[in-house]
């Protein structure tokens, strides 16, 4: 599971830092999460391919974490993609970007599904062979979702070693990854274990951004094994979290203790603050594991 942070700034672009945007890649995978200004621009920086994405997430239609997106559908167009491309996000994202594509006569080479949220309960919104993303309720000014990422278990790895001991034909090689047992000609069963070795365990991420300090996402994202949430204050603006409902990076940390995750990823830092290690040294007296996101960091969990 690889995580590349494009944008991870609240409000604002600025000349060395950009808003929310990031792109995580599950089992080849890739998934464009937000989409602040400038978004395509960090993905031609840091060689995403544009071809690749095919799905993007968008928490909420503050335009921090919206406004790349008609340009990038745009770009799309004029490099004459077709693949579909599906956006997920809230009600209103379809005729935010419809009325763009129509007042500006720039309609698109490929088909753009669009999937609109509406519920204030967690949902499975999408799924394939690979991966399930389930939505994450949160508390913002306006309608928000983070989104919960997880693998499926992989196929178990074949032993080739043991399956050559056994004499067992190629043509069974699928259904031994598949987890079946195999029956020889002489009649032995012989069991999966014997034939496989664990594959690696199936991880988990979870994108919290924007919200209040809101203790009922825990359930849905216990035991994740990475948790991007925002921090845009420190204790010492802690007033300011009611009025605009952001949390700061002592209150993220309670969130990654209380959910048991694996990492804290901390970002959407206000631009206040001299130093964003300051962040990380407040929410660690609550959570030790915890990381921070920059502009072009990556990160990789095994």
């Amino acid at each position: 599971m690889k995580l590349t942070i494009l944008g991870c700034y609240a409000a604002t672009p600025r000349t060395l830092t950009n808003p929310t945007a990031q792109v995580l890649e599950m089992r080849n995978r890739m998934y464009l999460i937000d989409c602040g200004e400038g978004t395509q621009v960090q993905l031609r920086k840091h060689k995403i391919k544009f071809g690749k994405i095919n799905q993007v997430f968008i928490s909420h239609l503050h335009g921090d974490h919206v406004y790349g997106l008609i340009g990038l559908i745009s770009t799309f167009a004029l490099l004459g993609r077709k693949n579909d491309l599906t956006i997920f996000g809230p009600k209103g994202i379809k005729e935010l970007i419809l009325t763009q594509l129509k007042l500006t006569n720039s309609w698109t080479s490929y088909n753009i599904i669009f999937r609109e949220l509406t519920s204030a309960s967690s949902e499975l919104i999408y799924e394939d062979d690979k991966v399930t993303v389930t939505t994450i309720p949160l508390k913002h000014r306006v309608y928000a979702n983070g989104y919960l990422f997880k693998e499926k278990p992989a196929e178990r790895k074949l032993n080739i070693d043991a399956v050559n001991d056994y004499e067992i034909e190629t043509c069974y090689y699928q259904n031994i990854k598949s987890g079946k047992d195999i029956t020889l000609e002489d009649g032995r069963v012989i069991d999966n274990e014997l034939l496989t070795f664990d594959p690696q365990a199936p991880k988990s991420y979870a994108f919290c951004s924007d919200t209040m300090y809101i203790e009922s996402i825990v359930p849905i994202i216990k035991d994740v094994d990475v948790l991007y949430h925002e921090s845009t204050f420190l204790d010492s603006e802690e007033r300011y979290c009611e009025p605009t409902m952001h949390s700061t990076a002592r209150q993220a940390a309670h969130i990654a203790l209380k959910a048991n995750a694996g990492t804290l990823i901390l970002g959407h830092y206000s631009t206040r603050y001299d130093s964003i290690e300051l962040f990380r040294e407040e929410a660690m007296t609550v959570f030790k594991n915890t990381e921070l996101a920059e502009d072009g960091k990556e990160f990789e969990f095994d």
